[in-house]
């Protein structure tokens, strides 16, 4: 579990960061962090695994302070991607920064060379490719691999998709969700509101470094007030359902006004528009 417990966060001669965060993150979860730029929540992914401490509160991890945790521990518990893969790729060839993160944490050996093999033949790398001469969505897949790789409990993503074509997005979300369906817990600050709904179970909303709203996806993505309030844009199967049952008010309490996942949402306005269809040739006969 992580917890955050009245949080407060300033970077040197700068107004306030994060004014008092509160949440908690059970094991297994996968949360999506949103908000506008500014917000808070990239300062937020880096308290968890120890790239900052907090001013005033406490993170903790499993019940124990990060700031108690050596650098060490915290990376055997929490793995994290940054936005910009070129900020953690280090390494000459793929192989190399494959393993890099199990020398770095003395594990290396005979296990650490099976995992990086089995990682290369599923992710389809070249072991010897220099990863700087990659392009910018291989590099954020090996990023990623280089965190799968390791297996830590918890997978912390600073905005996974950014800078990936669809069918770069599509294959980093689908290892994201593999990990998450294999037990680990994945947060994940993202921009893109069609992944948050297509991926995330649970969203916590954020705004001036405060959490201004923390509940399951389609809730917050629902919730008008916090849409307005965090500046955020749902995907347009969210935005149809709302103007729908805003529209029609028998919806509010329909399948389509509390659908949970993108595709209950497509399977209820299908529905509607079905029953809609249905009704108006009764009342023509």
């Amino acid at each position: 579990m992580i917890e955050f417990k009245d949080v407060h966060v300033s970077y040197e001669a700068s107004a306030p960061i994060l004014k008092g965060v509160n949440f908690a993150i059970r094991d297994g979860e996968f949360v999506a962090f949103v908000g506008t730029n500014g917000a808070g929540k990239s300062t937020t992914m880096r308290l968890m695994n120890g790239l900052l401490k907090p001013d005033a509160g406490q993170v903790l991890i499993d019940g124990v302070s990060t700031a108690e945790l050596r650098t060490s521990e915290l990376a055997r518990r929490v793995g994290f991607l940054f936005q910009n893969p070129d900020r953690q790729i280090c390494c000459t060839t793929v192989r190399e920064e494959l393993l890099f993160g199990f020398r770095a944490l003395g594990q290396a050996g005979a296990e650490a060379d099976a995992r990086v093999d089995a990682i290369i033949e599923e992710f389809g790398f070249d072991p010897d490719d220099d990863p700087f001469l990659l392009n910018r969505g291989a590099r954020q897949l090996l990023a990623l691999a280089s965190i799968v790789v390791l297996a830590p409990p918890v997978v912390v993503l600073d905005e996974p998709t950014t800078g990936l074509d669809y069918r770069e997005c599509e294959k980093v979300m689908a290892i994201i969700r593999r990990i998450h369906e294999q037990g680990a817990t994945v947060i994940m600050v993202c921009h893109d509101m069609e992944v948050v709904a297509d991926y995330a179970t649970r969203c916590i909303v954020m705004s001036d470094g405060r959490v201004v709203d923390d509940a399951p996806t389609f809730e917050v993505l629902r919730n008008r007030d916090t849409l307005e309030r965090a500046s955020l844009v749902p995907p347009q199967i969210v935005d149809l359902s709302l103007e729908l049952g805003r529209a029609i008010p028998r919806l509010a309490d329909a399948p389509v006004g509390s659908a949970n996942t993108v595709d209950e949402m497509l399977a209820a306005v299908v529905e509607e528009a079905r029953g809609a269809q249905d009704e108006e040739r009764s009342v023509s006969a």
